[in-house]
């Protein structure tokens, strides 16, 4: 097949739904495919996908490998993995793109180790130097610098951070090829899938409206104002890292370098003071509100509006506002 497909990106999908971070994915190859005058090619593993492979091509691929087969409907990480490894020595991509996701962190390093390539974890921003090797941007010393990784052996792998590159727009007009790939049907993988259970509810990468704590909280009980005040707003709870060291709340609420980097249209602080690794996280957020004791707290120069207080004399009338507003009693 070549070594025409300069950039392939892994299109991760759950339930025939592909993850939105291939499209930012594809939309970042694109770019790159483009610099290095090769092709932009997808992988695409699941079953009954060919409609979902044509999404790919509207968002920039050029060619589509699809595996479709019932053996790999549910994510198999050995499965996918050797299906992938097989295609990537067939097709000699420079660049191997894969979404930092809970599936796409547990894919690429089994992926790296089985190709003895390197493997940059979590980048957020991507570039190529001047010989058209990839540039491979992210977050060092707890998101105090940005380290630029090269690697020297091929193909040139990253684990891409979600909501860091912009998506082309949807265009349907575009043409491409889907190419189906015959599936190597491993009978057993030594996974066996046992049940199925939904994550937790909060997701926080998606959300337009996030109101989060930090340790200006005094108690772990003070979090359902905060949950009232989202709840009032439509929107879901965020929390600063101490908060979950200290097992108030859950992981998955966490906003941070390593937490969740999100990209809310509104983001409300209340006694968070703004660490360079909850910036990290948070900073494109369209609005930023803070409230915060601290006039001199770090958060305060990243708002757009903020409030000098004490968040326990804040919330209470802002509950009252708010439901006032909503007609709530």
């Amino acid at each position: 097949m070549g070594s025409e497909c300069g950039v392939l990106v892994f299109a991760e999908q759950e339930n025939g739904e592909i993850h939105n971070v291939v499209y930012e994915l594809l939309g970042k190859g694109r770019e790159l495919a483009n610099r290095l005058n090769k092709m932009l090619c997808a992988v695409l593993l699941g079953f009954g996908l060919e409609e979902k492979s044509r999404e790919l091509i509207y968002y920039g691929a050029d060619r589509v490998y699809l595996f479709d087969h019932p053996s790999l409907k549910n994510f198999d990480v050995i499965r996918y993995k050797h299906n992938i490894v097989k295609l990537v020595n067939e097709v000699k991509p420079d660049i191997f793109l894969i979404g930092a996701t809970r599936m796409g962190r547990s894919l690429a390093p089994r992926i790296a180790a089985a190709l003895r390539t390197g493997l940059t974890a979590d980048c957020v921003d991507l570039d190529l130097d001047d010989e058209g090797n990839l540039v491979q941007i992210r977050p060092a010393f707890s998101g105090n610098i940005m380290a630029q990784i090269r690697t020297r052996t091929r193909p040139q792998m990253a684990t891409v951070r979600y909501r860091m590159m912009k998506p082309l727009s949807r265009n349907p007009n575009r043409t491409g090829e889907i190419v189906r790939m015959e599936t190597e049907f491993l009978e057993n993988s030594g996974i066996e899938i046992l049940d199925r259970v939904s994550a937790s509810g909060v997701n926080l990468s998606e959300a337009d409206i996030i109101v989060a704590a930090g340790r200006g909280l005094k108690s772990p009980e003070d979090l359902k104002l905060i949950e009232e005040v989202a709840n009032l707003l439509g929107g879901v709870v965020g929390a600063s890292r101490p908060l979950v060291d200290a097992g108030w709340i859950g992981r998955e609420h966490q906003v941070g370098f390593s937490g969740n980097t999100v990209k809310p249209k509104v983001y409300i602080a209340f006694g968070i003071s703004g660490s360079p690794q909850h910036l990290f996280g948070m900073r494109d957020s369209d609005i930023i509100i803070a409230v915060n004791k601290d006039p001199s707290a770090s958060i305060i120069n990243f708002s757009d509006y903020y409030v000098i207080g004490d968040l326990y004399e804040i919330i209470p009338p802002l509950i009252r506002e708010l439901k006032r507003a909503r007609g709530v009693g």
